[in-house]
C-alpha cells in the first residue's frame, strides 16, 4: 500500500494548501498587527503564526487521523445537534456574515478608498462598489467559467509577486526601526497572547476544519490510504506551504511596524497595507495593489458562496437549492459590506472568541482521540465547559454599548474572577482541561467497548 506522495504530488498539495488558507485578506491582520505590538512585534508574530499558520494546519490533519467524512461527522462526535449547530455557525461565520463582506471591504478600502477626494463620505461610493463586486460574484457563482481558473492562475501569482516587491522594497528601505516604535497600550505587555488572538481573524483555522475534507481527498486519490500516512503527508506537503505563509506574515508585520516611522496608527490593516502601496510606488502602485486584491478577492468570494450553498444544501436536503443559498449568502455579503472594513472586524472579534476555543478543542481532541478510543464522553465533557468559558469571552468583546444595555458587565466581572487567564482572552484554557479530565475519568471508569 502507497504510505507516501512523490515530489510533485506533495507540491501540488502544497500548492492547494497555501491556496486554500491564503488570501488577499489575511495580508491585512499582520500588518496591523505590526502596528500595535510596535518593538515588541517579535513575541506577537510568534503568537499570530500559532493561531494563523500552526492551528490550519492542525485541523486538516485532524480530518485525516480521526477518519472523518468532514466537519459535521467531526463535529457530531460532542452529538447531533451540537455537530448542526457548530458547522451551521462555523460556515456563517467564514461565509456571508464576516468573511465574503470582508473580501469586498477589503478590496475597496485598499484601493478605492485611498483615491477618493479628502473629505469625501465612502459610503456611497462603498455601496456602489459592493454592489457592482456582489453582482459579479453572483454571476461566477451561478454559472461556472473558466475566467476563476485562469484569475487563480494567473492574477493570484502575479499578485504574489507585486506584494514581495512590495515586502522587500519596504525591508530594504524601512519607514522606521522597530526598536523606536512604541507599542499600543494592550502590547506594551503580553504581546505573544494578544498576537494569539489576532490570529482568530484569519479565521484559517475554521477554514481548515470546512475545507480540510478536500485536501484529505485529494491525498486519498492519490494513493494513499492509511489514516496515519494520510495525516503525516498531509503534515509534510503542509510544511512548506505553512513556511510560506509564515515567512509572509513576518515580513507584513515588520512592514507595519516599520511604517510608524512615517504614519500615524491606522484604522485597520487595509488602510495601513495602502499607506506603505503609496508611499514606496505612488499611485500606480496603489492601482496595481487595488486591482489584485480585488481579483484575488473576487475569486476567494466565488469560492466561499459556492462552499456554503453546497455545504447548505447538502445539510438540509429538504430545504432549499443551491441557487436560493448562492443568492441569499451575496445579499446578506452585500448589506455587511456597507458596515466598513473596521466594523466588519469588530463585530467578528466577539463570534471569534466563541468559535475559536471550541474549534481549537475539537481539532486537538480529533488529533489525539485515538488515546481514549475517540470516546463520546470526552468529547462531551471537553466541549461542554469549554462552550460555557467561550460564552464569557464573547460577552467580553462585545461593543460597550451593547455590554452596557444587557448589562454584562456583572457576569464579565464574575468571569474574570473565577477563571484564570481570562484578562488575557484565554479563560476557556483551565475549564476544557477540566473537562478533558472528568472526560477521561468517565472514560476509563466506564471502559466503553467500541471506538
Amino acid at each position: 500500500m502507497k504510505t507516501k506522495l512523490s515530489f510533485k504530488e506533495s507540491l501540488t498539495v502544497t500548492s492547494m494548501l497555501f491556496g486554500m488558507f491564503f488570501g488577499a485578506g489575511n495580508i491585512i491582520f499582520p500588518v496591523y498587527l505590526g502596528q500595535l505590538a510596535g518593538r515588541n512585534v517579535w513575541p506577537a508574530i510568534i503568537g499570530f503564526c500559532i493561531t494563523g499558520v500552526g492551528f490550519p494546519l492542525l485541523a486538516v490533519a485532524a480530518l485525516g487521523i480521526s477518519k472523518s467524512n468532514g466537519l459535521l461527522d467531526l463535529s457530531g462526535r460532542v452529538g447531533r445537534k451540537y455537530g448542526m449547530f457548530f458547522t451551521c455557525l462555523l460556515y456563517l461565520t467564514i461565509g456571508p456574515f464576516f468573511a465574503i463582506p470582508r473580501c469586498a471591504s477589503t478590496s475597496f478600502t485598499v484601493g478605492i478608498e485611498a483615491l477618493l477626494p479628502q473629505g469625501m463620505s465612502p459610503r456611497i461610493p462603498l455601496a456602489v462598489f459592493s454592489l457592482i463586486f456582489f453582482a459579479a460574484v453572483l454571476w461566477f457563482s451561478l454559472r461556472p467559467s473558466g475566467i476563476l481558473t485562469w484569475i487563480g492562475k494567473f492574477l493570484n501569482p502575479v499578485f504574489l509577486v507585486f506584494l514581495g516587491i512590495l515586502l522587500v522594497t519596504a525591508l530594504v528601505l524601512p519607514m522606521g526601526h522597530v526598536k523606536d516604535v512604541v507599542p499600543a497600550e494592550n502590547y506594551t505587555s503580553g504581546a505573544f497572547f494578544n498576537g494569539f488572538l489576532e490570529g482568530y481573524n484569519t479565521m484559517d483555522a475554521l477554514a481548515g476544519l470546512a475545507f480540510g475534507i478536500v485536501v484529505v481527498n485529494v491525498i486519498k486519490n492519490l494513493g494513499v490510504k492509511e489514516p496515519d500516512s494520510i495525516a503525516k503527508n498531509t503534515v509534510k506537503s503542509g510544511i512548506f506551504s505553512c513556511l510560506a505563509m509564515a515567512v509572509i506574515y513576518v515580513a507584513l508585520t515588520v512592514v507595519g511596524t516599520q511604517s510608524r516611522g512615517v504614519y500615524e496608527m491606522g484604522a485597520n490593516g487595509g488602510e495601513v497595507l495602502a499607506n506603505v502601496a503609496m508611499h514606496y510606488f505612488k499611485i500606480a502602485g496603489l492601482v496595481i495593489l487595488s486591482l489584485m486584491i480585488t481579483f484575488a478577492c473576487l475569486k476567494t468570494a466565488v469560492g466561499l458562496v459556492t462552499s456554503c450553498a453546497e455545504t447548505f444544501e447538502d445539510m438540509f436536503k429538504k430545504g432549499p437549492k443551491y441557487k436560493f443559498y448562492a443568492v441569499l449568502f451575496c445579499i446578506i455579503s452585500f448589506i455587511f459590506a456597507n458596515f466598513g472594513l473596521s466594523a466588519i472586524i469588530a463585530y467578528a472579534i466577539p463570534v471569534l472568541m466563541f468559535l475559536y476555543p471550541l474549534a481549537i478543542t475539537l481539532i486537538l481532541l480529533s488529533l489525539f482521540g485515538k488515546f481514549f478510543g475517540y470516546d463520546k464522553k470526552v468529547f462531551v465533557s471537553v466541549t461542554a465547559l469549554t462552550l460555557a468559558a467561550a460564552v464569557f469571552d464573547l460577552m467580553k468583546t462585545l461593543p460597550e454599548n451593547i455590554v452596557s444595555a444587557l448589562r454584562l458587565d456583572v457576569p464579565v466581572g464574575f468571569a474574570s474572577k473565577i477563571l484564570p487567564f481570562f484578562d488575557l482572552g484565554l479563560g476557556w484554557i483551565c475549564p476544557a482541561l477540566a473537562g478533558l479530565v472528568i472526560g477521561l475519568a468517565l472514560h476509563f471508569a466506564f471502559k466503553p467497548k467500541t471506538a
